[in-house]
């Protein structure tokens, strides 16, 4: 007679699971995890939370499917070139396990995805290919304090580091400065992006990209259940040589990454809704007469052109225009550049809604005095950018609904 401990329940879709002795299902179930990145890397930790039963998935990419994502995308068909990754892949991830709540973004994740996103996940598992990115995830986990599972591929090889904050080393720490010089490569005129600069392609294969896959999945699990995990660690995975590696992470306290918010506040209301002079007057009440609303990146108000005088509003982050912008359109001459960090009440142009400062839906903006830092939440833009994952526990309260 079998032994009733090895006997399957009927209709238990995760009856192998719930015999590991710490494993519980209702923490994956209700787990809430934001996946940057749905390439090669993407597609196999995607393919691994619905395969686990993670409840809640919010995917985010900027590319569209080509040729060459075919032979290492799991969940890619021939049909679906030209199209969005993060769309497909969410379509994907609801066939293979149908109770999942997916919610998707088309776009670029530095500047368009708001800090909300990552203040509503648990989790935030990394597949992505280039710095600037994961520089800019790294700081947003930190400001609203999510671990960062971050894996990269190249050739056989691999890497997973599981950065925590706010005590942990972050990804900053890990910064070389050829990781910097690197960075800057790719920056033209006053920080802006360099026109021109062809995409990062790494070599890669989709056996690699399972691999790491794996262990960012695994270690998710880990953190979720609050198991013994690579927290302030690494894993260097050598395919070439079977071997493999793990290795400790120093912190930097110099580090510019670390900031964080003291709290956060919900308003209640969207980006589009409130001005950048409403916000002053909020933050004066809560920090004090001279408080600061602070921006994530460099706003670029306008460009003025010192030869023929022509002055253009921008009103976007600095990153996110191209270098060749810096040109008159009109005479050719190299502009100059109007940029803030931070609004104080003698700007301008405080009239206009964060959503017309090139702020995304979402966002968290912090507003600091006296080193005291106060973040205010548009969550009034929650559940049209959660989507299907809106309605958990925790989008319900972060959007001030009881």
């Amino acid at each position: 007679m079998a032994d009733p401990a090895l006997q399957q329940e009927p209709g238990d879709r995760f009856d192998r699971f719930r015999r590991i002795d710490w494993w519980k299902q209702n923490r994956l179930r209700d787990a809430k995890v934001l996946v940057i990145g749905a390439g090669a890397l993407g597609n196999e930790i995607l393919k691994n939370l619905a395969l686990l039963g993670v409840g809640n998935i919010f995917i985010a990419d900027l590319d569209r499917i080509e040729e060459s994502n075919l032979s290492r995308s799991v969940l890619f068909r021939p049909g679906d070139r030209g199209k969005s990754k993060a769309e497909v892949a969410a379509k994907a991830v609801a066939s293979i396990y149908p109770d999942a709540r997916i919610q998707w973004f088309h776009g670029n994740v530095i500047y368009g995805l708001g800090l909300g996103v990552f203040e509503w996940a648990d989790v935030v598992i990394g597949g992505l290919d280039n710095r600037e990115a994961r520089l800019a995830i790294n700081r947003a986990c930190w400001k609203v304090n999510r671990p960062l599972i971050d894996g990269a591929t190249e050739v056989l090889n691999g890497l997973v580091r599981v950065f925590v904050p706010p005590d942990g080393a972050c990804y900053e720490c890990t910064m070389s400065g050829a990781d910097w010089e690197l960075l800057k490569e790719r920056r033209g005129c006053f920080g802006m992006q360099a026109a021109g600069l062809a995409p990062v392609t790494i070599p890669t294969t989709p056996i690699t990209a399972s691999v790491i896959a794996a262990i960012q999945c695994q270690e998710m699990v880990k953190l979720l259940h609050g198991a013994p995990s690579l927290a302030g660690s690494g894993m260097v995975f050598n395919g070439g040589i079977n071997d493999v590696y793990t290795f400790r992470m120093n912190r930097n306290e110099d580090c510019n990454s670390h900031e964080t918010f003291d709290r956060i506040v919900p308003l209640g209301r969207s980006a589009s809704g409130v001005s950048a002079a409403e916000l002053l007057r909020i933050a004066a009440a809560d920090l004090g007469p001279g408080a600061t609303v602070n921006f994530h990146r460099p706003l670029l108000v306008s460009l003025r052109c010192p030869a023929c005088g022509l002055v253009e509003e921008v009103f976007r982050p600095v990153g996110a225009v191209k270098d060749d912008t810096a040109l008159c359109p009109s005479c050719r001459a190299l502009r100059q550049a109007d940029t803030r960090l931070s609004l104080t009440g003698g700007e301008e142009f405080l009239d206009r809604a964060f959503s017309d400062l090139g702020v995304p839906p979402f966002d968290i903006i912090a507003a600091g005095k006296g080193g005291r830092v106060i973040g205010y939440q548009f969550s009034g833009d929650a559940r049209a950018v959660l989507g299907p994952v809106w309605s958990s526990a925790a989008a319900l309260a972060a959007a001030g609904v009881a």
